[in-house]
């Protein structure tokens, strides 16, 4: 699903993000419940950020990759935990891209969300290329999802991937 964001374009960069684990739900622009076996996820556009609710017979998760003022906690490289009985891998990295690639990209990732049917991208009023796009799926017996930040004031591109499963007992 393809949006038009109804906000301001505010000015962010990459740096501005911060990554939170177990937020409440924040106000959203746009949303698509997502219904996979076994999961049910929300998937949350938030002005220039992005938050995934996901519920699952061994309980629920939040991540928020957000511009959240006082954060302490920036956007990570990666991150492994353990959250009840699941595990939950984050990773993000930042691209920078010149305009030409920058905007072959972005058209796209765009293109590749819109048409998936468990795809939510916003864009932002004033650039086709200011947007956040997320895509979630289920392999495996996992939850997966992606998501793409866009800045093309910078030329930098935010993409991060995230896997959550439960937990397998070590074999001795």
């Amino acid at each position: 699903m393809l949006t038009t964001l109804q906000t301001a374009y505010t000015d962010t960069r990459a740096a501005d993000l911060a990554w939170a684990l177990g937020r409440e739900p924040l106000p959203a622009l746009a949303t698509l419940d997502v219904d996979l076996p076994g999961a049910t996820l929300q998937l949350r556009l938030l002005g220039a950020s992005h938050q995934v609710l996901l519920e699952e017979e061994h309980g629920t998760c939040s991540e928020t990759v957000a511009c959240i003022p006082g954060s302490s906690t920036p956007l990570p490289l990666g991150v492994a935990k353990r959250v009840g009985d699941w595990e939950y891998e984050f990773a993000a990295r930042v691209e920078t891209l010149s305009p030409g690639s920058f905007a072959g990209r972005a058209q796209e990732l765009l293109a590749l969300v819109a048409d998936h049917p468990n795809g939510l991208a916003g864009v932002f009023p004033g650039s086709p290329y200011a947007f956040t796009a997320m895509l979630a799926q289920r392999h495996e017996g996992q939850v997966h999802w992606r998501t793409w930040h866009a800045y093309p004031q910078d030329g930098q591109l935010v993409a991060t991937r995230t896997r959550v499963g439960i937990r397998v007992p070590a074999v001795l």
